[in-house]
């Protein structure tokens, strides 16, 4: 074991003696009273807690949740880290968005991130790296809708470390994982559909040159392996658990661009991609470029050999693969029910031995609006129901048997929800992990739910225990702006670090820049004047004081604040403030951040630290003196 493991779990066992001191606090503050007892009584009573604690919402002070719970912002532009089952937010993970607290799209190293004149973000589907078909900790991906982007966060300090806009396409959607044998690829939809030369010289009145692409993003370098041109509007998208193949619900077939002519025919489908074929193609130079990039286009419509279209009914929805690897499921929407599509029969589809309605196994009718379906890994399916407001438990395989003329009932329950439920998720239910534990349902409105905050109220998350025969609401709780979508993954799979590794590539640009300038972020505090109007300061920080009390600098400077964090304690951050500037950000302990702002203010302008860090954090402070 090395040194840094030892001392990793000595901070743990001394934090779980905190942690077990202030839970013993809280019981005896509640009144608890130790009364005698049997060893038999202590044993029941024992197991009799033990039950009750594993199936409760309940995280008593100082315990720590069993699950991240991975939440999209909407159109916040960021992702949420909740514990689940409290349901208490823990932590916000800014992607698209500007944010104030930790100085995300202000700083050097955020901007080259985000590379984007764009702040603005509409996230939708949060989906974590797998490996074997498990969650493995890596990554959590996530698209941004509003303007085309795919982005990657790091597991391990849970800070957005790529962002990708994907060309040829508009509106990224539907968001998922390879899933076997690891993620080498993220799958996401171009939604809307746009002329394949989209110049604004020509065609933009022909609607027949417009398509929707399925796009195929290499997981590690963040860039596009490929896309796939398709027949139709793709919506949402997952990936089977053999590693061959891809498939997306798909509406709009007629090509439409009014919502009369969108929902004109009867049907619309679900297409399946090959990554066999797909790959090959690629390979064998099977493809067109457009638009100016390089990126390899397949031709995936209709007769292709890459993809089948398999008819289900009109403008389908979510799709959601089975956590036993057999089915796909696509919930209808305008249809009562929803189609599930054996898996296996896939090969058999691509070989042309049978038509592609023929994988269809089973439509079994839940009630109005079929959104998105969850799995308990005990064979049960969860299915939101929009508008009737409802939550459908179902079992997959006795849906089938009642296809098949069995008479048998293959509804569990339904449950009330409010109101308007979108996606549900259940703990690990994406994964071959799901342990039917607990199901969250997101609520598009929450009405007479809260206080009344006016016309703008919040949405409603909603924590059902599914452990039993039953569904039983445990939480039910606002949140904000739009939380879309979600996943719940067991915090075995996830291990973050305590503090910054100096050799971390999120700083690395500004690591060889101060180096360039012959600078030692670790013991130097200095100014480099940089030509007639650049000046960068470089300057350390433990608490509770700056390297540097003051600098100078000329009025209309370009200033460039680089300051590294020398405590090595977790919990120390510090940030870095200049008044009226717009200028503040975080560092955390062993990380190095930097800053570029305007001298734009003659005379004494202060700075400090306003991340609280020390019992003297207020006098963690200095002057930037600005000469006129």
């Amino acid at each position: 074991m090395s040194n840094d493991d030892k001392s990793a779990n000595n901070v743990e066992l001394e934090n779980e003696g905190r942690r077990k001191f202030f839970g013993k606090t809280a019981l005896i503050g509640a009144g608890a009273v130790a009364a005698p007892m049997t060893a038999a009584m202590f044993t029941s009573m024992a197991q009799a807690q033990a039950v009750e604690a594993a199936n409760s919402p309940h995280v008593a002070p100082g315990e720590l949740d069993e699950y991240y719970g991975f939440w999209s912002g909407g159109h916040s532009g960021e992702v949420r880290i909740m514990g689940v089952p409290s349901m208490r937010e823990l932590m916000r993970i800014p992607v698209f968005n500007l944010d104030n607290a930790t100085g995300y799209g202000l700083t050097n190293e955020s901007k080259e991130v985000l590379n984007s004149e764009y702040v603005t973000g509409d996230c939708h589907h949060p989906h974590m790296s797998m490996t074997d078909g498990k969650y493995n900790g890596k990554y959590v991906f996530i698209n941004d809708k509003a303007n085309t982007r795919v982005a990657r966060i790091r597991c391990d300090v849970m800070k957005t470390d790529k962002i990708l806009h994907i060309p040829n396409v508009q509106a990224i959607h539907g968001l998922r994982v390879q899933k076997v044998p690891y993620t080498k690829y993220v799958i996401c939809n171009g939604e809307f559909e746009v002329p394949v030369v989209n110049d604004g010289k020509s065609g933009m009145e022909d609607v027949s040159t417009y398509r929707s692409m399925f796009n195929v993003i290499d997981a590690e370098t963040m860039e596009v392996a490929f896309q796939v041109m398709v027949d139709g509007n793709l919506d949402n998208t997952d990936a089977d658990f053999d590693g061959k193949y891809f498939a997306s619900t798909s509406y709009n077939s007629e090509m439409g661009m009014n919502l009369g002519e969108m929902i004109s025919s009867e049907r619309d489908h679900v297409v399946v991609f090959s990554l066999a074929r797909c790959e090959a193609a690629v390979k064998a130079g099977k493809f067109k470029t457009y638009n100016g990039n390089n990126v390899p286009v397949l031709d995936g419509r209709k007769g292709s050999e890459l993809t089948r279209y398999i008819p289900v009914p009109k403008s389908p929805h979510g799709i959601n693969a089975s956590p036993d690897g057999k089915y796909f499921v696509a919930n209808g929407k305008l249809s009562p029910t929803v189609s599930i599509i054996s898996i296996a029969k896939l090969d058999d589809i691509f070989a042309n031995k049978i038509e592609p309605r023929d994988a269809v196994i089973a439509e079994p009718e839940l009630g109005l609006g079929p959104l998105h379906t969850a799995f308990d890994g005990r064979g049960n399916a969860y299915t939101t129901l929009f508008l009737d407001s409802q939550v459908a438990k179902w079992n997959v395989e006795d849906a089938i048997k009642a296809h098949n003329g069995e008479k048998i009932n293959y509804l569990r329950q339904k449950v009330d929800v409010h109101y308007q439920p979108g996606h549900n998720h259940t703990s690990q239910g994406e994964s071959r992990d799901a342990d039917g534990k607990w199901l969250v349902v997101l609520c598009k409105f929450s009405k007479d739910r809260f206080l009344p905050t006016g016309p703008l109220k919040p949405e409603n998350d909603q924590l059902f225990d599914i452990s039993g025969d039953e569904m039983k609401l445990v939480h039910d709780g606002p949140t904000f702006a739009e939380p879309h979508d979600c996943i719940m993954v067991h915090r075995s799979k996830i291990k973050t670090k305590r503090v910054w590794d100096r050799n971390d590539p999120m700083f690395a640009t500004t690591v060889a820049t101060a180096k360039a300038d012959g600078v030692n972020l670790m013991t130097d505090n200095k100014v480099i004047r940089k030509g007639k109007n650049k000046v960068t300061v470089y300057m350390t920080s433990i608490a509770p004081t700056y390297g540097l009390s003051e600098f100078k600098v000329k009025l209309g400077d370009e200033v460039t604040v680089v300051i590294t964090n020398l405590d090595q304690v977790e919990d120390v951050t510090h940030g870095f403030c200049m008044t009226n500037h717009g200028v503040q950000m975080e560092i955390s302990a062993q990380q190095t951040s930097s800053i570029t702002f305007k001298a734009n203010r003659p005379g004494v302008q202060w700075y400090y630290c306003n991340w609280f860090c020390h019992a003297l954090h207020m006098e963690m402070r200095g002057r930037m003196l600005v000469e006129a």
